[in-house]
């Protein structure tokens, strides 16, 4: 089974463009299934069973596992059983009989617009890396970026005139995402007056945000920042960086903005929601962000 298993992981690599973490966490996935599979006597993909799967995810349980990892463990399963099935190693996929794990929603965290503005106006602009920091904060909640997404940026992905940068969601997705007037603003502040100074060469690779060691943040690294302003804000929310998200996105739409412009700026992963907004006018969604962010 392990060399299909491998077949398959190269397969995501090259054809589906995942990252690292994702292809990782699918190895960790399978492997775990397909160890519990041998320990129960099969040795052959075609004779696992709707049965053999539910004792699987009966055993996840009573492990203490949580919704939200057994929902992960049925996904990386029934994608395998679709490789096997187009590649003729099994006739059916036993997991199809199954319904996916339930996982129940938890509301974010989210901040208001006043919480916003005073988190925003907290870092000192007198010191190189309180401009940075407001920079970061800015561009984050007006363009509702992930955090890889916000590490990840890069000088050449601003088109700042445009009120434009480019993003690299999840599976490396490109999309354009408006910006709006005061995170540029910072953004050029930080530009001239504070990266010059953080920059070392071949170190910074080109990386918008840069940390005091010249090197692109890690998501500890910005999650410590986003901790440090929320503790001097006094906002006794529990903020993480995801919560930035989560606002950009209610802020919108409480104030007006249609649903599929956020999901086309957020970059939603879901291909069947994808599909009903991939067509949205770039130059409409940009009048939308302007007209209803906040901070547009």
């Amino acid at each position: 089974m392990n060399p299909i298993l491998k077949e398959y992981l190269a397969q995501l690599k090259v054809e589906k463009n995942l990252t690292k973490n994702t292809i990782s966490s699918y190895k960790t996935d399978l492997e775990s299934f397909l160890n519990y599979i041998k320990d129960i006597g099969i040795t052959d993909l075609s004779e696992i069973t709707t049965e053999h799967l539910s004792s699987f995810f009966k055993l996840l349980k009573n492990l203490g596992l949580n919704e939200r990892t057994s929902a992960r463990y049925f996904s990386s399963i029934r994608g395998f059983f679709k490789y096997l099935i187009k590649n003729d190693y099994v006739e059916a996929s036993p997991i199809e009989k199954m319904k996916a794990p339930k996982i129940s929603r938890k509301l974010p965290s989210v901040l208001t617009i006043d919480e916003i503005n005073t988190l925003l106006n907290t870092p000192n602009l007198d010191d190189k890396n309180g401009i940075r920091d407001k920079a970061m904060l800015e561009v984050f909640y007006a363009c509702g970026l992930r955090v890889s997404e916000l590490i990840n940026l890069k000088i050449m992905d601003l088109f700042l005139k445009e009120n434009l940068i480019k993003v690299y969601g999840k599976g490396r997705k490109e999309r354009l995402v408006p910006i709006g007037s005061e995170a540029i603003a910072s953004l050029e502040n930080y530009l001239t007056q504070s990266r010059p100074f953080l920059k070392k060469n071949l170190q910074s690779e080109n990386f918008v945000f840069l940390s005091n060691r010249g090197k692109k943040f890690s998501r500890m690294g910005v999650w410590k920042i986003v901790k440090r302003y929320v503790e001097l804000s006094d906002i006794k929310k529990e903020i993480h960086p995801h919560t930035f998200r989560h606002s950009f996105a209610t802020h919108l739409i409480e104030r007006g903005a249609d649903l599929r412009s956020v999901q086309e700026m957020l970059g939603h992963s879901d291909i069947s929601t994808t599909q009903i907004y991939t067509h949205i006018d770039r130059d409409y969604v940009k009048r939308v962000h302007k007209m209803y962010h906040p901070r547009g």
